[in-house]
Protein backbone atom coordinates (compact mmCIF):
# COMPACT_ATOMS: atom_id res chain seq x y z
CA UNK A 1 0.00 0.00 0.00
CA UNK A 2 1.56 3.34 -0.95
CA UNK A 3 0.75 6.09 1.79
CA UNK A 4 0.77 10.02 0.99
CA UNK A 5 0.63 13.18 3.27
CA UNK A 6 -2.99 14.54 4.10
CA UNK A 7 -2.29 17.92 3.18
CA UNK A 8 0.86 19.61 2.78
CA UNK A 9 3.13 18.29 5.85
CA UNK A 10 0.10 16.42 7.16
CA UNK A 11 -0.04 13.03 8.40
CA UNK A 12 0.54 10.16 6.40
CA UNK A 13 -2.24 8.08 5.29
CA UNK A 14 -3.41 4.96 2.74
CA UNK A 15 -3.89 6.41 -0.80
CA UNK A 16 -7.02 4.78 -0.54
CA UNK A 17 -9.40 4.73 2.29
CA UNK A 18 -12.14 3.35 3.19
CA UNK A 19 -15.89 4.89 3.67
CA UNK A 20 -18.54 2.98 6.46
CA UNK A 21 -21.55 4.61 5.41
CA UNK A 22 -22.91 1.51 4.54
CA UNK A 23 -22.17 0.24 7.62
CA UNK A 24 -25.28 3.35 9.43
CA UNK A 25 -28.04 0.47 8.47
CA UNK A 26 -29.87 -1.06 6.37
CA UNK A 27 -30.21 2.73 4.03
CA UNK A 28 -27.37 0.85 1.35
CA UNK A 29 -29.56 -2.42 1.13
CA UNK A 30 -31.45 -5.28 3.14
CA UNK A 31 -28.11 -6.86 2.68
CA UNK A 32 -26.14 -4.97 5.10
CA UNK A 33 -25.05 -6.75 8.25
CA UNK A 34 -22.78 -5.15 10.82
CA UNK A 35 -20.49 -8.01 11.00
CA UNK A 36 -19.98 -7.85 7.10
CA UNK A 37 -18.74 -4.31 7.61
CA UNK A 38 -16.96 -5.11 11.01
CA UNK A 39 -14.94 -7.62 8.41
CA UNK A 40 -14.85 -5.48 5.63
CA UNK A 41 -13.16 -2.78 7.92
CA UNK A 42 -10.88 -5.39 8.91
CA UNK A 43 -9.71 -6.45 5.57
CA UNK A 44 -8.74 -2.89 4.32
CA UNK A 45 -6.44 -2.38 7.44
CA UNK A 46 -4.55 -5.48 7.14
CA UNK A 47 -4.05 -4.80 3.12
CA UNK A 48 -2.72 -1.68 4.44
CA UNK A 49 -5.73 0.67 4.45
CA UNK A 50 -5.28 2.76 7.58
CA UNK A 51 -7.57 5.94 6.64
CA UNK A 52 -11.44 4.71 7.53
CA UNK A 53 -14.20 7.46 7.58
CA UNK A 54 -17.25 7.77 9.33
CA UNK A 55 -19.94 9.87 10.73
CA UNK A 56 -22.01 10.66 13.36
CA UNK A 57 -24.81 10.97 10.80
CA UNK A 58 -24.47 7.37 9.68
CA UNK A 59 -27.07 5.51 11.20
CA UNK A 60 -27.49 8.05 14.40
CA UNK A 61 -23.76 6.86 15.31
CA UNK A 62 -24.25 3.37 14.36
CA UNK A 63 -21.38 3.30 12.41
CA UNK A 64 -19.14 4.83 14.72
CA UNK A 65 -20.32 1.83 16.89
CA UNK A 66 -19.18 -1.39 14.07
CA UNK A 67 -16.26 0.56 13.93
CA UNK A 68 -15.19 0.42 17.45
CA UNK A 69 -14.86 -3.34 17.79
CA UNK A 70 -12.93 -3.01 14.69
CA UNK A 71 -10.59 -0.46 15.86
CA UNK A 72 -10.17 -2.88 19.44
CA UNK A 73 -9.50 -5.63 17.32
CA UNK A 74 -7.09 -4.68 15.27
CA UNK A 75 -5.19 -2.11 17.30
CA UNK A 76 -5.59 1.41 17.87
CA UNK A 77 -2.55 2.49 16.40
CA UNK A 78 -3.20 0.95 13.30
CA UNK A 79 -6.54 2.81 12.63
CA UNK A 80 -6.31 6.51 11.14
CA UNK A 81 -9.86 7.37 12.76
CA UNK A 82 -12.27 10.45 10.79
CA UNK A 83 -15.55 10.84 11.74
CA UNK A 84 -17.92 13.77 11.13
CA UNK A 85 -19.70 16.42 13.57
CA UNK A 86 -23.29 16.70 11.80
CA UNK A 87 -24.26 19.82 9.97
CA UNK A 88 -27.54 20.24 13.20
CA UNK A 89 -24.21 20.70 15.88
CA UNK A 90 -22.21 23.67 14.68
CA UNK A 91 -23.35 25.48 18.06
CA UNK A 92 -19.71 25.77 20.52
CA UNK A 93 -21.29 23.49 23.01
CA UNK A 94 -23.00 20.88 20.57
CA UNK A 95 -19.77 20.59 18.69
CA UNK A 96 -18.16 19.46 22.35
CA UNK A 97 -20.35 17.51 23.07
CA UNK A 98 -21.06 15.83 19.26
CA UNK A 99 -17.02 15.00 19.97
CA UNK A 100 -17.86 13.40 22.82
CA UNK A 101 -20.05 11.43 21.95
CA UNK A 102 -18.07 10.15 18.89
CA UNK A 103 -14.98 9.23 21.27
CA UNK A 104 -17.38 7.21 23.21
CA UNK A 105 -18.90 5.32 20.61
CA UNK A 106 -15.75 4.81 18.65
CA UNK A 107 -13.98 3.28 22.09
CA UNK A 108 -10.97 6.00 21.51
CA UNK A 109 -9.68 8.71 23.43
CA UNK A 110 -8.53 10.72 20.62
CA UNK A 111 -10.06 11.07 16.84
CA UNK A 112 -7.57 11.79 13.85
CA UNK A 113 -9.26 13.73 11.90
CA UNK A 114 -12.38 15.62 12.79
CA UNK A 115 -14.53 17.03 10.00
CA UNK A 116 -17.56 19.54 9.83
CA UNK A 117 -20.04 17.12 7.82
CA UNK A 118 -21.58 20.10 5.95
CA UNK A 119 -21.61 23.80 5.91
CA UNK A 120 -24.83 25.18 8.12
CA UNK A 121 -27.70 26.68 5.56
CA UNK A 122 -30.52 26.55 7.91
CA UNK A 123 -29.37 27.56 11.62
CA UNK A 124 -26.78 29.62 10.08
CA UNK A 125 -24.71 29.49 13.26
CA UNK A 126 -21.53 31.49 12.31
CA UNK A 127 -18.60 29.37 11.03
CA UNK A 128 -16.56 31.23 13.65
CA UNK A 129 -18.15 29.74 16.69
CA UNK A 130 -17.95 26.50 15.09
CA UNK A 131 -14.11 26.89 14.27
CA UNK A 132 -13.32 28.02 17.47
CA UNK A 133 -14.71 25.17 19.38
CA UNK A 134 -12.83 22.94 16.69
CA UNK A 135 -9.81 24.67 17.49
CA UNK A 136 -10.42 24.30 21.39
CA UNK A 137 -11.26 20.41 20.87
CA UNK A 138 -7.33 20.26 19.07
CA UNK A 139 -6.12 21.91 22.23
CA UNK A 140 -7.15 20.06 24.48
CA UNK A 141 -6.23 16.88 22.60
CA UNK A 142 -9.48 14.92 21.76
CA UNK A 143 -8.81 15.62 18.15
CA UNK A 144 -5.47 15.60 16.15
CA UNK A 145 -6.11 17.02 13.07
CA UNK A 146 -9.30 19.37 11.87
CA UNK A 147 -11.28 18.88 8.34
CA UNK A 148 -13.70 19.52 6.49
CA UNK A 149 -16.73 18.30 4.49
CA UNK A 150 -18.44 19.92 0.88
CA UNK A 151 -17.05 23.07 1.54
CA UNK A 152 -17.08 25.25 -1.28
CA UNK A 153 -13.81 27.62 -1.36
CA UNK A 154 -15.93 30.97 0.31
CA UNK A 155 -16.99 28.53 3.36
CA UNK A 156 -12.72 27.27 3.17
CA UNK A 157 -11.42 30.77 3.47
CA UNK A 158 -13.48 31.45 6.10
CA UNK A 159 -13.13 28.78 7.91
CA UNK A 160 -9.52 28.90 7.56
CA UNK A 161 -9.82 32.50 9.15
CA UNK A 162 -10.68 31.32 12.19
CA UNK A 163 -7.89 28.99 13.29
CA UNK A 164 -5.18 30.79 14.90
CA UNK A 165 -3.26 27.47 15.91
CA UNK A 166 -4.29 25.27 13.70
CA UNK A 167 -5.33 24.77 9.94
CA UNK A 168 -7.26 22.55 7.81
CA UNK A 169 -5.81 19.53 6.58
CA UNK A 170 -8.60 18.11 4.63
CA UNK A 171 -12.15 18.75 2.39
CA UNK A 172 -13.64 15.79 1.86
CA UNK A 173 -16.32 16.45 -1.31
CA UNK A 174 -18.26 14.33 -3.81
CA UNK A 175 -15.82 13.29 -6.88
CA UNK A 176 -16.04 10.79 -9.25
CA UNK A 177 -14.93 10.36 -13.39
CA UNK A 178 -19.20 11.57 -13.68
CA UNK A 179 -19.39 13.83 -11.22
CA UNK A 180 -16.19 16.30 -11.09
CA UNK A 181 -17.42 20.23 -10.51
CA UNK A 182 -15.40 20.38 -7.72
CA UNK A 183 -12.45 19.99 -9.95
CA UNK A 184 -13.40 24.23 -10.89
CA UNK A 185 -12.56 25.77 -7.76
CA UNK A 186 -12.06 23.76 -4.81
CA UNK A 187 -9.80 20.94 -6.26
CA UNK A 188 -7.45 23.76 -7.97
CA UNK A 189 -7.74 25.71 -4.19
CA UNK A 190 -6.88 22.56 -2.31
CA UNK A 191 -4.04 22.03 -3.83
CA UNK A 192 -2.52 25.14 -3.86
CA UNK A 193 -3.58 25.64 -0.36
CA UNK A 194 -1.88 22.41 0.74
CA UNK A 195 -5.39 20.91 1.92
CA UNK A 196 -6.11 17.29 1.26
CA UNK A 197 -8.92 16.23 -0.99
CA UNK A 198 -10.78 13.15 0.03
CA UNK A 199 -13.10 12.04 -2.11
CA UNK A 200 -16.22 10.47 -1.14
CA UNK A 201 -18.52 8.39 -3.69
CA UNK A 202 -15.32 7.51 -6.16
CA UNK A 203 -17.34 5.20 -8.21
CA UNK A 204 -20.54 6.84 -8.48
CA UNK A 205 -22.12 4.82 -6.10
CA UNK A 206 -21.25 1.55 -7.76
CA UNK A 207 -22.03 3.16 -11.41
CA UNK A 208 -18.29 2.65 -12.26
CA UNK A 209 -18.06 -1.05 -11.49
CA UNK A 210 -19.77 -1.82 -14.37
CA UNK A 211 -22.25 -3.93 -12.55
CA UNK A 212 -25.61 -1.80 -13.66
CA UNK A 213 -27.20 -1.65 -16.69
CA UNK A 214 -30.88 -0.54 -18.18
CA UNK A 215 -32.37 -3.94 -16.57
CA UNK A 216 -30.38 -3.40 -13.22
CA UNK A 217 -30.46 -0.89 -11.07
CA UNK A 218 -29.90 -0.51 -7.34
CA UNK A 219 -32.95 -0.52 -4.75
CA UNK A 220 -31.46 0.43 -1.72
CA UNK A 221 -32.71 3.95 -0.49
CA UNK A 222 -29.37 5.66 -0.46
CA UNK A 223 -29.33 4.76 -4.44
CA UNK A 224 -33.15 4.41 -5.96
CA UNK A 225 -33.39 8.24 -6.43
CA UNK A 226 -29.57 8.87 -7.62
CA UNK A 227 -29.39 10.67 -10.92
CA UNK A 228 -26.47 8.39 -11.96
CA UNK A 229 -28.74 5.53 -12.27
CA UNK A 230 -31.73 6.89 -13.82
CA UNK A 231 -31.50 4.90 -17.96
CA UNK A 232 -30.93 7.64 -19.70
CA UNK A 233 -27.50 8.09 -17.70
CA UNK A 234 -26.92 4.36 -17.67
CA UNK A 235 -26.93 4.47 -21.53
CA UNK A 236 -24.53 7.45 -21.63
CA UNK A 237 -21.91 5.92 -19.40
CA UNK A 238 -21.58 2.86 -21.56
CA UNK A 239 -18.85 4.14 -23.77
CA UNK A 240 -17.01 4.97 -20.67
CA UNK A 241 -17.56 1.61 -19.32
CA UNK A 242 -16.55 -0.15 -21.99
CA UNK A 243 -13.12 1.72 -21.78
CA UNK A 244 -12.65 1.29 -17.85
CA UNK A 245 -13.02 -2.57 -19.06
CA UNK A 246 -10.47 -2.75 -21.82
CA UNK A 247 -7.98 -1.08 -19.64
CA UNK A 248 -9.01 -2.97 -16.45
CA UNK A 249 -8.47 -6.04 -18.54
CA UNK A 250 -4.73 -4.94 -19.80
CA UNK A 251 -3.63 -4.08 -16.35
CA UNK A 252 -5.60 -7.54 -15.18
CA UNK A 253 -8.09 -4.80 -13.04
CA UNK A 254 -11.54 -4.27 -12.12
CA UNK A 255 -13.33 -1.04 -14.15
CA UNK A 256 -13.72 0.28 -10.29
CA UNK A 257 -10.38 0.08 -9.56
CA UNK A 258 -9.20 2.00 -12.97
CA UNK A 259 -11.53 4.86 -11.75
CA UNK A 260 -10.24 4.90 -8.38
CA UNK A 261 -6.97 5.18 -10.29
CA UNK A 262 -7.94 8.10 -12.78
CA UNK A 263 -8.48 10.07 -9.24
CA UNK A 264 -5.51 8.74 -7.79
CA UNK A 265 -3.45 10.64 -10.51
CA UNK A 266 -3.64 13.61 -8.17
CA UNK A 267 -1.47 12.59 -4.92
CA UNK A 268 -3.11 15.45 -2.93
CA UNK A 269 -6.77 12.98 -4.14
CA UNK A 270 -7.57 10.55 -1.60
CA UNK A 271 -10.38 7.96 -2.65
CA UNK A 272 -12.65 6.73 0.02
CA UNK A 273 -14.66 3.94 -1.18
CA UNK A 274 -17.49 2.19 0.85
CA UNK A 275 -16.91 -1.47 1.36
CA UNK A 276 -19.97 -3.81 2.82
CA UNK A 277 -17.90 -7.03 2.79
CA UNK A 278 -14.00 -7.84 2.72
CA UNK A 279 -13.92 -8.87 -1.18
CA UNK A 280 -14.86 -5.33 -1.68
CA UNK A 281 -12.03 -3.76 0.51
CA UNK A 282 -9.85 -6.13 -1.37
CA UNK A 283 -11.01 -4.67 -4.39
CA UNK A 284 -10.35 -1.31 -3.32
CA UNK A 285 -7.17 -1.79 -1.96
CA UNK A 286 -6.08 -3.04 -5.42
CA UNK A 287 -6.68 0.30 -6.77
CA UNK A 288 -3.09 1.19 -5.43
CA UNK A 289 0.05 0.78 -6.40
CA UNK A 290 0.26 1.65 -9.64
CA UNK A 291 -1.20 3.90 -12.19
CA UNK A 292 -3.00 4.61 -15.41
CA UNK A 293 -0.46 5.52 -18.53
CA UNK A 294 -0.49 9.05 -19.84
CA UNK A 295 -2.25 7.76 -22.75
CA UNK A 296 -4.80 5.71 -20.73
CA UNK A 297 -5.74 8.93 -19.51
CA UNK A 298 -6.19 11.01 -22.69
CA UNK A 299 -8.72 8.08 -23.68
CA UNK A 300 -10.52 8.38 -20.71
CA UNK A 301 -10.69 12.51 -20.56
CA UNK A 302 -11.24 12.65 -24.44
CA UNK A 303 -14.56 9.85 -23.69
CA UNK A 304 -15.12 12.01 -20.74
CA UNK A 305 -15.58 14.92 -22.65
CA UNK A 306 -18.27 13.88 -24.59
CA UNK A 307 -20.25 12.68 -22.43
CA UNK A 308 -23.34 14.39 -21.65
CA UNK A 309 -25.55 13.35 -18.25
CA UNK A 310 -29.33 13.80 -17.26
CA UNK A 311 -28.85 15.74 -14.18
CA UNK A 312 -32.61 17.61 -13.94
Amino acid sequence: MEYVALGRGGPKVSAIGIGMWQAGGKAWGADVRDADCRNAMERAVELGINLVDTAEAYGDGHSETVMSRAIRDLGRDNVFVATKDGGWHLRSDDVKKACAGSLKRLGVREIDLYQVHWPDPWSQVPLRETMKALEALHRAGKIRHIGVSNFAVRDLEEARSHLSRADIASNQVRYNMLQRDVESEVVPYCKREGIGVLAWSPIGKGVLSGKYHDGKRPKDRVRAEEDLFKPANIRATAPLIRELRRIGRNRKKTPAQVALAWLRRNRHVVPIPGAKRPAQSEENAGAAGWSLTATEVRTLDRILRRLRLDTF
